[in-house]
């Protein structure tokens, strides 16, 4: 997703040059849990797959690689700029803004959005539509951060560079709250998935902590949000710098917040 408006909406901008870094990271971080579940509940060909906030190209080209020829994926984004690439016979790719656009038409045997809806203002609407959009016996996939869960970049907070780094993290979470985040929303998922009348509901966790993606994606994610960070008094340019200093040796130990990923099927 992407935020038009400097103050509102989404705080990781997908026009900036660093949105493809980080969608890099993500999917080397995130796409094999992901697909872990997509495989497991049974996503194969001919089937119709909706990619929610699809943002990068990488879950609906595996989505796309699983239904063939004969099934459709309708990849969608308030900006869809880095997943134009990837549209053909297959894969159809659209502009849409899922908490106010009607879902796209023809019904979905799987629905999936990851790390979309923590950053949605009117996440219960979005939620709705994504529901009303699966065929019947048709499965919702939502996974989504939550940093309160672990909130620390560093959980090995063992010297002063990762008692800077942990700050400059508190920092982000402040701006990601400010712009209407829900930083304890990945828990809720299967509370809410049950809510919205979805059967067999079931939910996990994952976070990863010192993989060389989280370094890049750690990079990349100061990087965009520095400006943010100082005009809020959060850090100063001098801070960051060394922050950035400290993240390029290879050596902080440096985790993520948990994906909660829960599923649910719609009544048959």
């Amino acid at each position: 997703m992407t935020a038009h408006d400097p103050d509102r909406g989404y705080l990781l901008d997908n026009r900036q040059a660093e949105a493809g870094v980080r969608f890099g990271a993500l999917a080397e971080l995130f796409d094999p849990v992901t697909f872990r579940h997509v495989d497991r509940l049974g996503i194969t060909a001919g089937m119709r797959c909706w990619e929610v906030g699809a943002g990068g190209p990488s879950v609906a080209a595996g989505l796309a690689a699983r239904v063939g020829t004969g099934g459709t994926v309708v990849a969608t984004d308030i900006d869809v700029s880095w997943a134009q690439g990837i549209a053909d016979d297959v894969v159809e790719v659209l502009r849409h803004d899922v908490a106010a656009d009607p879902p796209p038409a023809g019904g979905f045997d799987l629905v999936h959005a990851r790390l979309v809806l923590v950053h949605v203002t009117d996440r219960a609407e979005a939620l709705r539509r994504m529901v009303q959009a699966l065929r019947p016996g048709g499965v919702l996939l939502l996974e989504d951060a939550d940093p309160g869960l672990q909130p620390l970049l560093c959980p090995d907070e063992s010297g002063p560079e990762q008692r800077l780094a942990n700050r400059l993290r508190s920092g982000f979470r402040e701006l990601m709250a400010a712009r209407g985040a829900d930083l304890a929303y990945g828990r809720t998922l299967p509370r809410l998935l049950r809510g919205a009348g979805l059967e067999d509901v079931q939910a996990d966790a994952y976070f990863p902590i010192t993989s060389p993606a989280c370094t890049v994606l750690e990079a990349a994610t100061v990087q965009q949000i520095r400006g943010q960070l100082v005009a809020a008094g959060l850090a100063t340019d001098e801070e960051i710098d060394r922050h950035l200093a400290n993240v390029g040796t290879g050596l902080l130990d440096l985790a993520t917040a948990p994906l909660v990923s829960a599923w649910g099927r719609r009544r048959p």
